[in-house]
């Protein structure tokens, strides 16, 4: 003894649409932004971007950069980035950096006295061009 099920087509439709339990859709469950441009991804979706393409190439690297809207050089400019800035820096490194800082910081005041002495300089001279073309036009009236 069979028993029939009436179920509505809409409702087989909505429960085809959702994905099985326990899988979650790849665009969320990856956490990339579908809407929002590569190039203003946060470091977070940049990073997990190169996890899921890291064991992709060829073909399969294509499919999944078509797939996010996303170009090859993009995920290399990405990688080397990330790798660049992981780099430890050592402590004579530091100390060479801050030697560096201080010199350029030096340079930069003496720079600043040396603009701020030189807009004084140049008000002086627009003043006194300014009391000669007065004086001349005084000397002028007489004339």
């Amino acid at each position: 003894m069979a028993t029939e099920l009436n179920v509505p087509v809409h409702t087989l439709k909505t429960w085809l649409k959702r994905p099985p339990a326990g899988v979650a859709p790849s665009a969320a469950a990856s956490g990339l932004p579908p809407s929002l441009p590569a190039r203003q991804w946060s470091g977070a979706e940049r990073l997990l971007a190169l996890h899921e393409s890291h064991g992709l190439s060829g073909e399969a690297l294509h499919a999944w950069c078509r797939e996010k809207g996303l170009f090859e050089h993009q995920l290399t400019a990405w990688r080397e980035a990330f790798v660049s800035s992981a780099a430890p820096e050592t402590a004579q490194e530091r100390r060479e950096t801050k030697a560096e800082l201080k010199t350029l910081q030096g340079k930069h005041e003496v720079l600043q006295r040396e603009l701020r002495r030189k807009e004084r300089a140049l008000a002086e001279a627009a003043a006194l061009l300014v009391l000669q073309k007065k004086f001349q036009a005084l000397l002028g009236d007489e004339d």
